[in-house]
């Protein structure tokens, strides 16, 4: 099942990742972007669904909510390419090499933090500890940053255009920290729902296809998902603790300070990052929809 499935999303990663090679100095019409995504959606979709009739309904529900938070995430990092791409003044023709160059090393680095987070949990099941208090930090500061609305360029970048880089470099370097750091939230994110490495890489699979086409379609989304980095900051919360509890558990310990290390299932789990993403779509869209009455 490995081989079937991670041959055949390859030859669809393969496919199109050509399509954007042929096109890299053609910007993607709406079209076509609109149609790819539907595409990958359905196509996980399917998927997921898929999981409960030849596996079991558990792969199901650890597969959509491993999906839908890292896609969420995924989302997540997409504004931040937009921010990048847009403040370096990228050509619109340019950007679609830049993001399937981006596109490219996240499934590298993806690749790597799991496998590496895998081996971590089988030898140090404590590491969850680590892990929980990972996401906690992180959604804590993506809340408080939630407010910026501009990319800074690090020190890093500074350099890297001081000694003479093109934007092209620049803007593929930017990324490739953003890639980086996007890496270290959302692995520990997913291990906090399913430790099924089979979920956990095709979960990811699915997260990042279609982002390259997914690029086009939300930058009118920037000024209407007001809430959305509040929303992956309680999502990512509420999975950290999760991973606490599940360390508390493991180490068999009942009660922390006489209060009783709570179970969180794997179906509250899934209830939960819905409701807080069509909470945070909701409050968004009414918000941008206030922010235009008043303007008028």
């Amino acid at each position: 099942m490995w081989v079937i499935t991670l041959a055949l999303l390859s030859l669809v990663l393969i496919f199109d990742l050509a399509i954007a090679l042929i096109n890299r100095n053609k910007p993607t019409s709406l079209k076509a972007a609109v149609s790819w995504t539907l595409f990958y959606v359905a196509l996980a979709i399917g998927f997921g669904y898929s999981l409960g009739i030849w596996s079991t309904h558990i792969a199901r529900s650890e597969f959509f909510a491993g999906w839908i938070t890292e896609y969420s995430l995924s989302f997540d990092n997409l504004f931040v390419f937009i921010l990048i791409l847009a403040r370096l003044k990228v050509a619109k023709e340019r950007e679609e090499l830049v993001l399937l160059i981006g596109i490219v090393i996240s499934l590298i680095l993806r690749a790597v933090f799991i496998a590496g987070g895998s081996l971590l949990i089988n030898r140090f099941s404590w590491i969850f500890f680590l892990f929980g208090g990972f996401l906690i930090y992180t959604a804590i500061q993506l809340f408080r940053e939630s407010s910026e609305e501009e990319w800074r360029e690090g020190r890093f970048i500074t350099f890297v255009r001081n000694k003479g880089a093109s934007t092209f470099v620049v803007a593929l370097t930017a990324i490739a920290i953003t890639n980086v750091l996007f890496a270290f939230d959302s692995i520990p994110a997913i291990f906090g729902l399913t430790k099924n490495p089979y979920i956990i890489v095709t979960a990811n699979l699915f997260a990042l296809m279609g982002l390259r086409q997914l690029y086009f379609l939300i930058g009118g989304l920037m000024e209407k998902l007001i809430y959305l980095t509040e929303g992956l900051s309680v999502i990512l919360a509420f999975i950290g603790a999760k991973l606490v509890f599940e360390a508390c558990a493991d180490q068999g310990w009942e009660k922390v300070a006489g209060i009783t290390v709570p179970h969180i299932s794997l179906t509250l789990s899934l209830a939960f990052i819905v409701v807080v993403l069509l909470l945070t779509t909701s409050f968004s869209l009414l918000k941008a929809r206030q922010i235009t009455v008043d303007k008028e």
